[in-house]
């Protein structure tokens, strides 16, 4: 959990929304979680790191972001909350923007989901979003690998006892 900056010293017990992420058994090495508190200790979002064995470094961070979670909110032409993540974890000070969206149809189960598409200074990150029925923002970066559609069928909602405080 060390990967997220906490803003309080508030911690909640898990989040009241279901967390769309890959399995950790479909990843080939180890994951983090790390849980967005707001000052009232409700859950303003979660987010899953995936690390590849051998020490390589973070590979992947899927953000699951109810509305209304401060880390929603960038600037104009400033990158996911995720995307910066990423590059903390990577040890990565370089500045980064979006140079361009592109919105494009995916399936996922037996939903369309419509996903964005983000293309970013830095050519090694790929970034992509969608929103969910429920008002939830799925933000994945990747640090040197594609994200292509096939990555939508491994993601799937998380049981809620892997974010509940022990």
């Amino acid at each position: 959990m060390s990967f997220l900056r906490r803003r309080s010293a508030a911690t909640p017990t898990g989040p009241d929304f279901d967390v769309l992420a890959m399995d950790p058994g479909d990843w080939p090495g180890d994951l983090g979680a790390g849980l967005l508190p707001a000052p009232d200790g409700t859950c303003q979002g979660v987010f899953l790191r995936y690390d590849l064995f051998g020490g390589r470094g973070p590979a992947m961070i899927i953000g699951n972001l109810p509305e209304g979670s401060p880390a929603r909110e960038v600037a104009e032409g400033q990158p996911p909350f995720e995307v910066t993540q990423l590059l903390a974890a990577l040890g990565n000070d370089e500045p980064v923007h979006v140079v361009d969206t592109e919105d494009s149809p995916v399936m996922h189960e037996d939903n369309l989901l419509i996903v964005r598409r983000i293309k970013l200074s830095e050519g090694r990150i790929s970034c992509s979003q969608f929103d969910r029925s429920d008002g939830v923002l799925v933000t994945i970066a990747s640090w040197d690998r594609p994200i292509t559609d096939d990555l939508y069928r491994l993601l799937k909602p998380l049981p809620a006892e892997m974010f509940q405080q022990r």
